[in-house]
């Protein structure tokens, strides 16, 4: 099992919470977890698995905050979160992400502003933060990428480097 590349177990009706041995799995490059019923919080531990390249866990019903151990997930490429009811400002950490391509934290209920370290993620074609409770400015950083920001409570004005 601590050999195991790819962890399958979507659309199974799990329904408990993720479990912090979870970061034993060190050799995983790709979590797939989504569309259960998975509750409690996304675990610390899960920043161990530093050779992760897909991590999904949409459609559950996780809370909390996600955790900065995110962050030590270099290899990330894909990063799908939607569709929980996680809380609490998006980690700046995310910004060490700069593998990462696909970005989806809509559909929770995340609050405060984009953190302008999102800028670093200089491989990002997609970026959703579509109905959170986000609020500020949008950071120049990140204009030229492909955004949908959908339902938030964002303020100022838009920036002329945003495509439109």
């Amino acid at each position: 099992v601590v050999n195991t590349t790819i962890l399958n177990i979507s659309y199974s009706g799990l329904e408990d919470s993720i479990p912090p041995e979870i970061g034993n799995l060190t050799n995983l490059e790709r979590l797939t977890l989504h569309w259960n019923g998975l509750t409690g919080s996304i675990p610390p531990e899960i920043g161990n698995l530093n050779n992760l390249i897909v991590l999904s866990l949409s459609g559950n019903d996780l809370e909390g905050s996600i955790p900065p151990e995110i962050g030590n997930l270099t290899n990330l490429v894909h990063l799908i979160v939607n569709n929980n009811n996680l809380e609490g400002p998006i980690p700046t950490e995310i910004g060490n992400l700069v593998n990462l391509s696909h970005l989806d934290l809509s559909w929770n209920e995340l609050e405060g502003s984009i953190p302008t370290e999102i800028g670093n993620l200089v491989n990002i074609i997609s970026l959703k933060l579509v109905l959170n409770n986000l609020t500020g400015v949008i950071p120049e950083s990140i204009c030229d990428l492909t955004l949908n920001f959908t339902d938030n409570h964002f303020n100022g004005t838009i920036h002329q480097f945003i495509r439109i």
